[in-house]
Protein backbone atom coordinates (compact mmCIF):
# COMPACT_ATOMS: atom_id res chain seq x y z
CA UNK A 1 0.00 0.00 0.00
CA UNK A 2 1.25 3.22 -1.15
CA UNK A 3 2.25 5.81 2.01
CA UNK A 4 0.33 9.06 2.91
CA UNK A 5 0.52 11.67 5.87
CA UNK A 6 -1.62 10.80 8.50
CA UNK A 7 -3.25 14.20 7.85
CA UNK A 8 -3.51 14.06 4.37
CA UNK A 9 -5.48 10.79 5.08
CA UNK A 10 -7.59 12.21 7.44
CA UNK A 11 -8.18 15.10 5.71
CA UNK A 12 -9.25 12.16 2.74
CA UNK A 13 -11.74 10.57 5.62
CA UNK A 14 -13.50 14.55 6.30
CA UNK A 15 -13.97 14.87 2.50
CA UNK A 16 -15.64 11.23 2.15
CA UNK A 17 -17.48 11.68 5.20
CA UNK A 18 -18.74 15.12 4.32
CA UNK A 19 -20.01 13.56 1.14
CA UNK A 20 -21.88 10.86 2.76
CA UNK A 21 -23.39 13.27 5.30
CA UNK A 22 -24.58 15.65 2.52
CA UNK A 23 -25.78 12.42 0.27
CA UNK A 24 -28.40 11.88 3.38
CA UNK A 25 -29.83 15.51 3.31
CA UNK A 26 -31.94 17.32 0.68
CA UNK A 27 -31.34 20.75 1.03
CA UNK A 28 -34.67 22.39 -0.74
CA UNK A 29 -34.95 26.38 -1.24
CA UNK A 30 -38.69 27.86 -0.67
CA UNK A 31 -39.87 31.17 -1.96
CA UNK A 32 -41.53 32.06 0.49
CA UNK A 33 -41.74 31.00 4.76
CA UNK A 34 -44.76 28.99 5.42
CA UNK A 35 -47.41 29.61 7.34
CA UNK A 36 -48.41 27.45 10.44
CA UNK A 37 -47.84 24.25 9.62
CA UNK A 38 -51.23 22.12 10.73
CA UNK A 39 -53.16 21.50 7.70
CA UNK A 40 -56.33 22.37 9.13
CA UNK A 41 -55.44 26.15 9.77
CA UNK A 42 -52.86 26.39 7.32
CA UNK A 43 -53.11 28.57 3.65
CA UNK A 44 -49.63 28.98 2.18
CA UNK A 45 -48.42 27.10 -0.82
CA UNK A 46 -44.73 26.69 0.62
CA UNK A 47 -46.55 25.65 3.62
CA UNK A 48 -47.65 22.48 1.37
CA UNK A 49 -44.62 22.04 0.03
CA UNK A 50 -43.45 20.85 3.28
CA UNK A 51 -46.72 18.68 4.05
CA UNK A 52 -45.34 16.97 0.70
CA UNK A 53 -42.81 15.40 3.56
CA UNK A 54 -44.96 15.80 6.34
CA UNK A 55 -48.35 14.62 6.22
CA UNK A 56 -49.97 11.84 4.30
CA UNK A 57 -53.04 12.50 2.86
CA UNK A 58 -55.87 9.97 2.02
CA UNK A 59 -55.35 10.65 -1.46
CA UNK A 60 -53.32 11.98 -3.85
CA UNK A 61 -53.07 13.20 -7.75
CA UNK A 62 -50.71 12.22 -10.41
CA UNK A 63 -49.49 14.15 -13.39
CA UNK A 64 -52.61 13.76 -15.24
CA UNK A 65 -54.27 14.98 -12.18
CA UNK A 66 -56.13 12.03 -12.01
CA UNK A 67 -56.73 10.93 -8.83
CA UNK A 68 -54.87 8.05 -6.87
CA UNK A 69 -54.71 6.39 -3.86
CA UNK A 70 -53.06 7.54 -0.76
CA UNK A 71 -53.82 6.13 3.01
CA UNK A 72 -57.27 5.31 1.14
CA UNK A 73 -56.83 2.62 -1.09
CA UNK A 74 -60.42 3.08 -2.61
CA UNK A 75 -63.68 4.86 -2.89
CA UNK A 76 -67.34 3.96 -3.47
CA UNK A 77 -70.11 6.48 -4.41
CA UNK A 78 -73.62 5.61 -3.06
CA UNK A 79 -76.26 5.58 -6.02
CA UNK A 80 -77.80 8.71 -4.66
CA UNK A 81 -73.86 10.32 -4.35
CA UNK A 82 -74.58 11.55 -0.70
CA UNK A 83 -71.91 9.66 0.69
CA UNK A 84 -68.72 7.86 -0.25
CA UNK A 85 -67.44 4.49 1.40
CA UNK A 86 -63.15 4.45 1.69
CA UNK A 87 -61.37 1.72 2.42
CA UNK A 88 -58.11 2.12 4.37
CA UNK A 89 -54.85 1.39 4.03
CA UNK A 90 -53.72 -1.05 7.08
CA UNK A 91 -50.69 -1.26 9.14
CA UNK A 92 -49.83 2.76 8.86
CA UNK A 93 -49.26 4.35 11.79
CA UNK A 94 -48.55 7.94 13.05
CA UNK A 95 -45.07 9.05 13.92
CA UNK A 96 -46.00 9.02 17.46
CA UNK A 97 -46.28 5.47 16.76
CA UNK A 98 -50.88 6.09 17.13
CA UNK A 99 -52.91 3.47 14.66
CA UNK A 100 -53.85 5.62 11.63
CA UNK A 101 -57.53 3.79 11.28
CA UNK A 102 -61.32 4.53 10.46
CA UNK A 103 -61.53 6.81 13.59
CA UNK A 104 -58.56 8.45 13.24
CA UNK A 105 -60.06 9.74 9.94
CA UNK A 106 -63.25 10.90 11.60
CA UNK A 107 -61.66 12.75 13.98
CA UNK A 108 -59.73 14.81 11.27
CA UNK A 109 -62.79 14.84 9.20
CA UNK A 110 -64.65 16.64 12.46
CA UNK A 111 -61.66 18.14 13.23
CA UNK A 112 -61.39 20.40 9.98
CA UNK A 113 -64.90 20.86 10.31
CA UNK A 114 -64.84 22.53 13.66
CA UNK A 115 -61.80 24.03 14.18
CA UNK A 116 -62.10 27.79 15.51
CA UNK A 117 -60.01 29.32 12.52
CA UNK A 118 -59.82 26.55 9.94
CA UNK A 119 -59.42 26.65 6.75
CA UNK A 120 -60.57 23.93 5.38
CA UNK A 121 -64.31 24.24 6.79
CA UNK A 122 -65.25 25.22 3.30
CA UNK A 123 -63.49 22.75 1.44
CA UNK A 124 -65.79 20.44 3.64
CA UNK A 125 -69.09 22.09 3.82
CA UNK A 126 -71.20 19.60 2.61
CA UNK A 127 -69.80 16.77 4.46
CA UNK A 128 -72.42 16.55 7.72
CA UNK A 129 -71.60 13.43 9.46
CA UNK A 130 -68.86 10.49 9.39
CA UNK A 131 -69.17 6.86 10.26
CA UNK A 132 -66.90 4.12 11.50
CA UNK A 133 -67.86 1.24 9.22
CA UNK A 134 -65.13 -0.98 10.81
CA UNK A 135 -61.14 0.11 11.23
CA UNK A 136 -60.54 0.29 7.68
CA UNK A 137 -63.86 1.51 6.16
CA UNK A 138 -65.13 5.26 6.60
CA UNK A 139 -68.05 6.41 5.37
CA UNK A 140 -68.90 10.24 4.95
CA UNK A 141 -72.53 11.52 4.66
CA UNK A 142 -73.35 14.52 2.76
CA UNK A 143 -75.97 17.40 2.28
CA UNK A 144 -75.95 16.53 -1.12
CA UNK A 145 -74.12 15.28 -4.04
CA UNK A 146 -71.09 16.81 -3.55
CA UNK A 147 -68.50 16.85 -7.07
CA UNK A 148 -65.23 18.33 -5.82
CA UNK A 149 -65.05 15.87 -2.50
CA UNK A 150 -62.23 13.48 -3.44
CA UNK A 151 -60.17 15.97 -4.96
CA UNK A 152 -60.53 18.05 -1.78
CA UNK A 153 -59.11 14.96 0.07
CA UNK A 154 -56.11 14.93 -2.43
CA UNK A 155 -54.22 18.16 -0.31
CA UNK A 156 -54.65 19.64 3.10
CA UNK A 157 -58.59 18.51 3.77
CA UNK A 158 -57.49 15.09 3.29
CA UNK A 159 -54.46 15.18 5.87
CA UNK A 160 -54.36 13.15 8.89
CA UNK A 161 -52.58 14.25 11.76
CA UNK A 162 -52.31 11.96 15.04
CA UNK A 163 -55.40 12.45 17.00
CA UNK A 164 -53.75 12.09 20.40
CA UNK A 165 -51.33 14.87 20.38
CA UNK A 166 -53.86 16.99 17.75
CA UNK A 167 -55.88 17.24 20.99
CA UNK A 168 -53.69 17.64 23.35
CA UNK A 169 -52.10 20.57 21.48
CA UNK A 170 -54.66 22.27 20.05
CA UNK A 171 -54.05 25.90 18.07
CA UNK A 172 -50.71 25.03 19.03
CA UNK A 173 -50.66 21.48 17.02
CA UNK A 174 -48.82 23.70 14.35
CA UNK A 175 -45.33 24.16 16.25
CA UNK A 176 -44.87 20.17 16.41
CA UNK A 177 -46.95 18.39 14.37
CA UNK A 178 -47.52 14.89 13.92
CA UNK A 179 -49.12 13.15 10.82
CA UNK A 180 -48.49 9.70 9.10
CA UNK A 181 -45.67 10.54 6.34
CA UNK A 182 -42.47 9.64 5.29
CA UNK A 183 -40.82 12.75 7.12
CA UNK A 184 -41.42 13.58 11.00
CA UNK A 185 -40.76 17.36 12.20
CA UNK A 186 -37.49 18.17 13.74
CA UNK A 187 -37.62 21.94 13.86
CA UNK A 188 -38.35 25.44 13.10
CA UNK A 189 -36.28 28.46 13.39
CA UNK A 190 -38.58 31.01 11.51
CA UNK A 191 -37.61 32.54 8.00
CA UNK A 192 -34.29 30.23 8.63
CA UNK A 193 -35.14 26.55 8.29
CA UNK A 194 -37.41 23.75 8.56
CA UNK A 195 -35.90 20.71 9.41
CA UNK A 196 -37.52 17.40 9.00
CA UNK A 197 -36.28 13.46 9.78
CA UNK A 198 -37.06 10.42 8.08
CA UNK A 199 -39.75 8.11 9.65
CA UNK A 200 -38.97 4.48 10.63
CA UNK A 201 -42.39 3.15 10.80
CA UNK A 202 -43.38 5.03 7.39
CA UNK A 203 -46.02 2.51 5.76
CA UNK A 204 -43.89 3.00 1.75
CA UNK A 205 -40.43 3.33 3.68
CA UNK A 206 -38.84 1.86 0.99
CA UNK A 207 -39.18 4.68 -1.65
CA UNK A 208 -37.92 7.20 0.63
CA UNK A 209 -33.62 7.61 0.34
CA UNK A 210 -32.85 10.49 2.76
CA UNK A 211 -32.29 10.88 6.17
CA UNK A 212 -33.28 14.17 6.29
CA UNK A 213 -34.64 17.28 4.28
CA UNK A 214 -33.94 20.99 4.87
CA UNK A 215 -36.73 23.34 3.88
CA UNK A 216 -34.86 26.89 3.69
CA UNK A 217 -37.17 29.83 2.68
CA UNK A 218 -35.16 32.22 0.62
CA UNK A 219 -37.76 35.10 -0.61
CA UNK A 220 -34.87 36.78 -3.34
CA UNK A 221 -35.14 34.17 -6.57
CA UNK A 222 -31.62 35.44 -7.33
CA UNK A 223 -30.09 34.39 -3.84
CA UNK A 224 -32.18 30.99 -4.39
CA UNK A 225 -30.33 30.62 -7.52
CA UNK A 226 -27.10 31.30 -6.06
CA UNK A 227 -27.40 29.19 -3.34
CA UNK A 228 -28.00 26.50 -6.10
CA UNK A 229 -25.32 27.17 -8.13
CA UNK A 230 -22.92 27.66 -5.20
CA UNK A 231 -24.18 24.21 -3.28
CA UNK A 232 -25.67 24.97 -0.62
CA UNK A 233 -28.90 23.76 -2.05
CA UNK A 234 -30.06 20.79 -4.06
CA UNK A 235 -33.35 22.25 -5.33
CA UNK A 236 -35.10 25.19 -5.59
CA UNK A 237 -38.64 25.95 -6.84
CA UNK A 238 -39.90 29.53 -8.72
CA UNK A 239 -36.38 30.94 -9.92
CA UNK A 240 -36.90 33.79 -11.94
CA UNK A 241 -38.50 33.61 -15.17
CA UNK A 242 -35.22 35.52 -16.90
CA UNK A 243 -33.01 32.72 -15.57
CA UNK A 244 -34.70 30.19 -17.51
CA UNK A 245 -32.42 30.49 -20.80
CA UNK A 246 -29.52 30.60 -19.09
CA UNK A 247 -29.90 27.86 -17.15
CA UNK A 248 -30.70 25.30 -20.19
CA UNK A 249 -27.52 26.74 -22.19
CA UNK A 250 -25.01 26.12 -18.75
CA UNK A 251 -26.78 22.52 -18.78
CA UNK A 252 -25.12 22.55 -15.28
CA UNK A 253 -28.66 21.84 -13.71
CA UNK A 254 -31.85 20.26 -14.61
CA UNK A 255 -35.13 22.54 -14.70
CA UNK A 256 -38.88 22.11 -15.08
CA UNK A 257 -41.50 23.91 -16.20
CA UNK A 258 -45.35 23.03 -15.02
CA UNK A 259 -48.26 25.09 -15.75
CA UNK A 260 -49.80 25.37 -12.93
CA UNK A 261 -53.54 24.77 -11.76
CA UNK A 262 -53.67 27.82 -10.41
CA UNK A 263 -53.80 32.04 -11.03
CA UNK A 264 -51.99 34.82 -10.62
CA UNK A 265 -54.35 37.53 -9.88
CA UNK A 266 -55.28 40.54 -8.27
CA UNK A 267 -57.65 40.38 -5.19
CA UNK A 268 -59.80 43.66 -4.40
CA UNK A 269 -61.44 44.49 -1.07
CA UNK A 270 -65.09 44.85 -2.43
CA UNK A 271 -66.42 44.62 1.10
CA UNK A 272 -64.14 43.20 3.41
CA UNK A 273 -63.59 45.87 6.31
CA UNK A 274 -64.36 49.58 6.09
CA UNK A 275 -61.65 50.49 3.73
CA UNK A 276 -63.67 49.00 1.19
CA UNK A 277 -66.27 51.43 1.17
CA UNK A 278 -63.37 54.58 1.23
CA UNK A 279 -61.72 53.16 -1.79
CA UNK A 280 -62.29 54.06 -5.29
CA UNK A 281 -62.24 50.09 -6.55
CA UNK A 282 -65.62 50.17 -4.59
CA UNK A 283 -67.53 51.39 -7.63
CA UNK A 284 -67.49 48.33 -10.19
CA UNK A 285 -66.48 50.72 -12.73
CA UNK A 286 -63.63 52.14 -11.47
CA UNK A 287 -62.53 48.20 -11.15
CA UNK A 288 -63.68 47.49 -14.76
CA UNK A 289 -61.31 50.24 -15.48
CA UNK A 290 -58.39 49.00 -13.95
CA UNK A 291 -58.66 45.81 -16.09
CA UNK A 292 -58.76 47.16 -18.97
CA UNK A 293 -55.60 49.54 -18.26
CA UNK A 294 -53.58 46.40 -17.89
CA UNK A 295 -51.88 44.04 -20.89
CA UNK A 296 -51.82 40.29 -19.86
CA UNK A 297 -49.11 39.61 -22.70
CA UNK A 298 -47.41 42.45 -21.19
CA UNK A 299 -47.35 41.13 -17.74
CA UNK A 300 -46.63 37.50 -18.76
CA UNK A 301 -43.65 39.15 -21.24
CA UNK A 302 -42.40 41.70 -18.83
CA UNK A 303 -42.87 39.98 -15.07
CA UNK A 304 -42.57 35.86 -16.38
CA UNK A 305 -40.04 35.97 -19.24
CA UNK A 306 -42.98 34.11 -20.82
CA UNK A 307 -43.11 31.65 -18.56
CA UNK A 308 -46.77 31.28 -18.17
CA UNK A 309 -50.21 31.53 -19.71
CA UNK A 310 -52.37 34.53 -19.92
CA UNK A 311 -56.00 34.08 -18.30
CA UNK A 312 -58.64 35.66 -16.94
CA UNK A 313 -60.81 33.06 -14.89
CA UNK A 314 -59.64 30.73 -11.78
CA UNK A 315 -58.76 27.91 -14.19
CA UNK A 316 -56.46 28.53 -17.16
CA UNK A 317 -57.80 28.51 -21.15
CA UNK A 318 -56.40 24.73 -21.49
CA UNK A 319 -58.28 23.35 -18.35
CA UNK A 320 -62.08 21.69 -19.58
CA UNK A 321 -63.80 23.92 -17.07
CA UNK A 322 -62.66 27.27 -18.54
CA UNK A 323 -65.96 29.84 -19.47
CA UNK A 324 -65.54 29.99 -23.18
CA UNK A 325 -68.18 32.02 -22.85
CA UNK A 326 -66.39 35.22 -20.68
CA UNK A 327 -63.44 35.61 -23.09
CA UNK A 328 -60.29 37.35 -22.56
CA UNK A 329 -60.66 41.21 -22.67
CA UNK A 330 -58.15 42.65 -24.34
CA UNK A 331 -56.49 46.07 -23.38
CA UNK A 332 -58.39 49.46 -23.89
CA UNK A 333 -56.96 52.33 -21.71
CA UNK A 334 -59.80 54.74 -24.21
CA UNK A 335 -62.32 52.54 -22.68
CA UNK A 336 -60.43 52.47 -18.73
CA UNK A 337 -60.50 56.39 -19.27
CA UNK A 338 -63.79 56.78 -20.18
CA UNK A 339 -65.13 54.38 -17.47
CA UNK A 340 -63.52 56.76 -15.08
CA UNK A 341 -65.05 59.91 -16.20
CA UNK A 342 -68.42 57.74 -16.28
CA UNK A 343 -67.48 56.92 -12.58
CA UNK A 344 -66.73 61.10 -11.53
CA UNK A 345 -63.25 59.98 -10.39
CA UNK A 346 -60.32 60.65 -13.03
CA UNK A 347 -57.31 60.05 -11.57
CA UNK A 348 -58.15 57.70 -8.86
CA UNK A 349 -55.57 56.92 -5.93
CA UNK A 350 -55.32 53.04 -4.30
CA UNK A 351 -52.67 51.14 -2.75
CA UNK A 352 -51.96 47.86 -3.86
CA UNK A 353 -50.14 45.35 -1.19
CA UNK A 354 -47.77 42.95 -2.11
CA UNK A 355 -45.74 40.43 -0.66
CA UNK A 356 -42.08 40.88 -0.80
CA UNK A 357 -41.75 37.68 -3.31
CA UNK A 358 -39.52 39.07 -6.60
CA UNK A 359 -42.11 38.13 -8.80
CA UNK A 360 -45.15 40.17 -6.84
CA UNK A 361 -43.20 43.10 -6.51
CA UNK A 362 -42.54 42.88 -9.99
CA UNK A 363 -46.24 42.73 -10.62
CA UNK A 364 -46.91 45.53 -8.96
CA UNK A 365 -44.55 48.20 -10.65
CA UNK A 366 -45.84 46.96 -13.84
CA UNK A 367 -49.61 47.14 -12.90
CA UNK A 368 -48.64 50.23 -11.53
CA UNK A 369 -46.95 52.01 -14.67
CA UNK A 370 -49.93 50.17 -16.90
CA UNK A 371 -52.58 51.75 -14.70
CA UNK A 372 -50.86 54.82 -14.64
CA UNK A 373 -51.84 55.31 -18.98
CA UNK A 374 -55.38 55.36 -17.85
CA UNK A 375 -55.31 57.74 -15.28
CA UNK A 376 -54.39 55.72 -11.84
CA UNK A 377 -52.38 56.78 -9.27
CA UNK A 378 -51.11 53.35 -7.65
CA UNK A 379 -49.08 53.60 -4.30
CA UNK A 380 -47.31 49.82 -3.83
CA UNK A 381 -46.98 48.65 -0.21
CA UNK A 382 -44.57 45.60 0.11
CA UNK A 383 -45.18 43.34 3.14
CA UNK A 384 -43.22 39.75 3.89
CA UNK A 385 -46.07 37.03 3.15
CA UNK A 386 -47.13 36.15 6.13
CA UNK A 387 -48.08 39.93 7.54
CA UNK A 388 -49.66 40.77 3.84
CA UNK A 389 -52.06 37.31 4.37
CA UNK A 390 -52.88 38.98 7.98
CA UNK A 391 -53.37 42.38 6.65
CA UNK A 392 -56.36 40.86 3.59
CA UNK A 393 -57.32 38.63 6.59
CA UNK A 394 -58.50 41.55 8.47
CA UNK A 395 -59.76 43.45 5.25
CA UNK A 396 -56.47 45.69 5.88
CA UNK A 397 -55.44 46.57 2.22
CA UNK A 398 -57.62 47.92 -1.01
CA UNK A 399 -55.98 45.71 -3.77
CA UNK A 400 -53.64 42.63 -3.18
CA UNK A 401 -51.58 40.95 -5.54
CA UNK A 402 -52.35 37.52 -4.50
CA UNK A 403 -51.65 33.78 -6.33
CA UNK A 404 -53.49 30.49 -5.25
CA UNK A 405 -51.56 27.29 -6.51
CA UNK A 406 -54.92 25.92 -7.32
CA UNK A 407 -56.92 22.61 -6.97
CA UNK A 408 -57.44 19.73 -9.24
CA UNK A 409 -60.91 20.69 -8.88
CA UNK A 410 -62.17 24.33 -10.47
CA UNK A 411 -64.43 24.44 -7.30
CA UNK A 412 -61.11 24.39 -5.36
CA UNK A 413 -59.97 27.68 -7.04
CA UNK A 414 -63.74 29.41 -6.41
CA UNK A 415 -65.57 28.03 -3.86
CA UNK A 416 -63.22 29.37 -0.66
CA UNK A 417 -62.71 33.03 -2.35
CA UNK A 418 -65.86 34.16 -3.65
CA UNK A 419 -68.77 32.42 -1.77
CA UNK A 420 -70.08 34.56 1.29
CA UNK A 421 -67.58 34.68 4.70
CA UNK A 422 -65.76 31.69 3.51
CA UNK A 423 -62.63 31.33 4.66
CA UNK A 424 -60.36 33.08 1.77
CA UNK A 425 -62.65 35.07 0.92
CA UNK A 426 -60.48 38.16 1.42
CA UNK A 427 -62.09 40.36 -1.29
CA UNK A 428 -65.33 40.41 1.32
CA UNK A 429 -67.66 39.18 -1.70
CA UNK A 430 -70.77 38.52 -1.36
CA UNK A 431 -73.46 37.62 -3.87
CA UNK A 432 -76.61 35.58 -3.05
CA UNK A 433 -76.90 34.44 -7.00
CA UNK A 434 -72.98 33.85 -7.41
CA UNK A 435 -73.40 31.49 -4.17
CA UNK A 436 -76.56 29.54 -5.69
CA UNK A 437 -74.84 29.17 -8.69
CA UNK A 438 -71.32 28.22 -7.34
CA UNK A 439 -73.54 25.85 -5.05
CA UNK A 440 -74.95 24.25 -8.30
CA UNK A 441 -71.28 23.62 -9.43
CA UNK A 442 -70.61 21.21 -6.54
CA UNK A 443 -73.71 19.44 -6.51
CA UNK A 444 -74.12 18.77 -10.46
CA UNK A 445 -71.85 15.56 -11.04
CA UNK A 446 -72.50 15.62 -15.03
CA UNK A 447 -69.12 16.95 -16.33
CA UNK A 448 -71.45 18.65 -19.26
CA UNK A 449 -73.24 20.42 -17.14
CA UNK A 450 -71.24 21.54 -14.65
CA UNK A 451 -69.29 23.52 -17.88
CA UNK A 452 -72.85 24.96 -18.43
CA UNK A 453 -72.97 25.72 -14.38
CA UNK A 454 -69.26 27.14 -14.33
CA UNK A 455 -70.19 29.85 -17.53
CA UNK A 456 -73.05 31.03 -15.34
CA UNK A 457 -70.70 31.36 -12.54
CA UNK A 458 -68.21 33.13 -14.61
CA UNK A 459 -70.92 35.70 -16.03
CA UNK A 460 -71.20 37.00 -12.69
CA UNK A 461 -68.38 36.86 -10.73
CA UNK A 462 -65.72 38.10 -13.29
CA UNK A 463 -68.20 41.23 -14.24
CA UNK A 464 -68.16 42.11 -10.73
CA UNK A 465 -64.17 41.25 -10.56
CA UNK A 466 -63.48 40.58 -6.77
CA UNK A 467 -60.38 39.16 -8.70
CA UNK A 468 -58.80 40.62 -11.15
CA UNK A 469 -57.14 37.35 -13.27
CA UNK A 470 -53.66 38.01 -15.01
CA UNK A 471 -51.85 34.57 -15.99
CA UNK A 472 -51.26 31.41 -14.72
CA UNK A 473 -47.72 30.61 -13.95
CA UNK A 474 -45.23 27.76 -14.81
CA UNK A 475 -43.85 26.57 -11.72
CA UNK A 476 -40.29 26.77 -12.28
CA UNK A 477 -37.86 24.44 -10.52
CA UNK A 478 -34.18 23.87 -10.87
CA UNK A 479 -32.22 21.09 -9.23
CA UNK A 480 -28.98 19.28 -9.32
CA UNK A 481 -28.38 16.93 -12.01
CA UNK A 482 -27.64 14.24 -9.34
CA UNK A 483 -31.21 14.26 -8.10
CA UNK A 484 -33.26 11.55 -9.54
CA UNK A 485 -36.91 10.97 -9.44
CA UNK A 486 -38.64 14.48 -9.87
CA UNK A 487 -41.74 14.42 -10.78
CA UNK A 488 -43.91 17.12 -12.35
CA UNK A 489 -47.24 17.23 -11.21
CA UNK A 490 -49.00 20.32 -11.79
CA UNK A 491 -49.82 21.29 -8.33
CA UNK A 492 -46.44 22.13 -8.27
CA UNK A 493 -45.74 20.64 -5.41
CA UNK A 494 -42.08 18.48 -4.82
CA UNK A 495 -42.94 14.26 -3.96
CA UNK A 496 -40.27 13.17 -2.08
CA UNK A 497 -41.25 9.43 -2.31
CA UNK A 498 -38.26 7.81 -4.80
CA UNK A 499 -36.15 10.97 -4.33
CA UNK A 500 -32.75 9.89 -4.76
CA UNK A 501 -28.94 11.39 -5.02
Amino acid sequence: MPWFPKRFLLALALVAGGVAAQAQTLRIGLAEDPDVLDPTLARSFVGRMVFAGLCDKLFDIDEKLNIVPQLALSYQWAPDHKSVTLKLRPGVTFQDGEKFDAAAVKFNIERHKTMPGSNRRGELAPVTSVDVIDPLTVRLNLSSPFAPLLAQLTDRAGMMVAPKVAQAEGDKFGAHPVCSGPYKFVERVPQDRIVLEKNPTYWNKDAIHFDKIVYTPIPDATVRLANLRSGQLDFIERFAPSDMEKLQAEKKFKTSAITEIGYQGITINVGKSDKAKTSPLHDPRVREALELALDRQGLVQVVMDNQAIVGNQWVPPTNAFYAKNMPMPKRDVARAKQLLKEAGVTNPSFTLLTPTTSDAQRIALVVQAMAREAGFDVKIQAAEFATSLNMADKGDFEAYVLAWSGRPDPDGNLYSFDVCKQPLNYSGYCDAEADKLIKESRETLDVNQRKKVFEQVAAKVLKDRPIIYLYHRKWLWAYSPKLQGVRNIPDGLLRVQGLKM
